[in-house]
């Protein structure tokens, strides 16, 4: 038990949920790469718009924002990194908002809840925390 509590980040528990949600990011990076059926959960209207390319650009802007997340997890000090964390919540909010909203793509369902909550959370949760760890 002390060897795995040795590899989570901390202290706190933002890093703990940086370091989950880069783990689930991968896992639906690769899942991008391997079929459509999650792309097309959460661009349910995107219809013929959803292609393979498009899943494996998604699964690419997926995988990248998790590297972005996992790497802050483990240094929560450095402003620089976390900023750059806040900033990819915040672009994953703007761009799952604006498919819902504006290109009318998306569709509230169990496919676009779970990154816009996820992505809201986040943002939120590290800017009320951000002086404990930048101490900015």
């Amino acid at each position: 038990m002390d060897a795995l509590h040795s590899l989570l980040p901390g202290p706190g528990l933002l890093p703990k949920w940086l370091l989950f949600v880069s783990t689930v990011a991968v896992a639906n990076s690769i899942q991008s790469y391997l079929t459509l059926s999650y792309t097309k959960r959460v661009y349910a209207l995107g219809g013929d718009k959803v292609t393979p390319l498009s899943s494996r650009t998604f699964g690419t802007w997926t995988f990248l924002a998790a590297l972005i997340r996992f790497y802050t997890a483990y240094h929560m000090d450095n402003p620089e990194c976390y900023a750059l964390c806040q900033w990819s919540y915040a672009l994953a909010f703007a761009h799952f908002l604006s498919e819902w909203l504006v290109f009318r793509t998306a569709v509230l369902n169990e496919g676009l809840v779970g990154p816009v909550l996820v992505s809201t959370v986040s943002v939120v949760w590290m800017w009320a925390v951000k002086g404990d760890y930048v101490g900015l």
